[in-house]
């Protein structure tokens, strides 16, 4: 706690003497982004009377995440009609400077990162920076400012905070520490739970199903590995969506799903394993194609295909591939699997 409250002090004296402030989430950001944004910008606004923007990149596809910014009330806003220049603080939060999640622009230096990836290099020069790679959720660390502060958490905001948790930890089941138990424990009296079963359970869009199809016909099997494509996608939420389902396979314990949208190529990696961890496997499968990371069971990437002919991506995907068999299951690298669904 001693540690949250000299970051929290170091925090008010950016914020202070400030009128306006953007608060960057990654593109097609999930409820631990939504959350943690929503409660930096209620301290913003407690401390120093701050007026907040949240922006994002991509779309916000998944049904829980429509359903999280429905009961928000939250207007979030498109990255690309952000005039950067405009606002006297940006503050990331579940995002870092130069990961390729984001839809930050590359001269664009942030005043604030809250975040519980790995640190990133372009991090360490900014005005601010709290970032505890050993938490489950960026959501854990907002919690413990919003208690050292005093500032009383609210129903919605509490569930808000609740949910970004538990869908990052997979209810405290993965990459979990003391700090998210004691924060969801500190939340659960506070949340809304009716409303916290609605979004769990939030109504999903008809292509949902076409996805699902796709991601099952597609699906080989190689030892205790799968791999599936879902060929290009409006919702690129989809992508993770459709790895974690394939992980609840019993043999299965390393799914790698991969889509396209809107020119690039995103991957999705999830494992029950212990190691290697999935952050690095990523990494190395990305290489120097794209951008990726990500914690111990699940990682995602990006790579940049929009100007690569379609042979060229052809051989891509197949180095793709190849790769994370070599890191995960290498006596199954040189075969080319079955499928899941005969």
């Amino acid at each position: 706690m001693e540690k949250t409250k000299a970051k929290l002090k170091q925090l008010c004296e950016v914020i202070n003497h400030n009128a306006t402030m953007l608060i960057v989430m990654q593109n097609h950001p999930d409820p631990d982004a939504i959350a943690s944004a929503v409660a930096l910008r209620k301290i913003a606004n407690q401390f120093a009377n701050i007026q907040c923007s949240i922006a994002h990149g991509g779309t916000v596809g998944r049904a829980e995440n429509r359903a999280l910014v429905k009961y928000l009330g939250l207007n979030l806003r498109p990255a690309e009609q952000i005039d950067f220049a405009s606002f006297d603080l940006i503050a990331m939060v579940d995002t870092q400077p130069g990961t390729g999640n984001n839809s930050l622009p590359p001269d664009v230096e942030p005043d604030i990162v809250i975040d519980h990836h790995p640190c990133h290099r372009n991090s360490r020069q900014c005005r601010f920076t709290d970032i505890r790679s050993h938490y489950g959720a960026t959501s854990t660390i907002l919690v413990e400012y919003l208690f050292a502060s005093g500032i009383e958490i609210d129903a919605s905001l509490a569930t808000a905070l609740l949910y970004g948790i538990r869908s990052d930890t997979q209810d405290l089941g993965r990459d979990t520490t003391c700090a998210d138990v004691n924060a969801l424990m500190a939340l659960y009296p506070r949340a809304n739970k009716r409303i916290l079963s609605q979004i769990q359970h939030g109504a999903v869009q008809r292509e949902y199903y076409k996805y699902l199809a796709e991601c099952l016909n597609n699906a080989r099997v190689f030892g205790r590995a799968v791999i599936s494509s879902l060929g290009t996608v409006t919702n690129p939420d989809m992508v993770g969506e459709m790895a974690d389902l394939l992980l609840r396979d019993e043999q299965i314990v390393w799914v790698l799903c991969y889509g396209f949208y809107e020119g690039t190529m995103l991957l999705s990696l999830r494992t029950d394993a212990e190691s290697p961890p999935a952050g690095k496997v990523i990494r190395h499968v990305v290489a120097r194609k794209g951008a990726g990371g990500g914690h111990d069971s699940y990682a995602g990437g990006q790579i940049p295909v929009e100007k690569v002919s379609k042979t060229q991506l052809a051989k891509w995907i197949s180095q793709i591939e190849k790769s994370f068999l070599k890191s995960v299951e290498p006596s199954a690298a040189n075969t080319t699997g079955r499928k899941l669904v005969e």
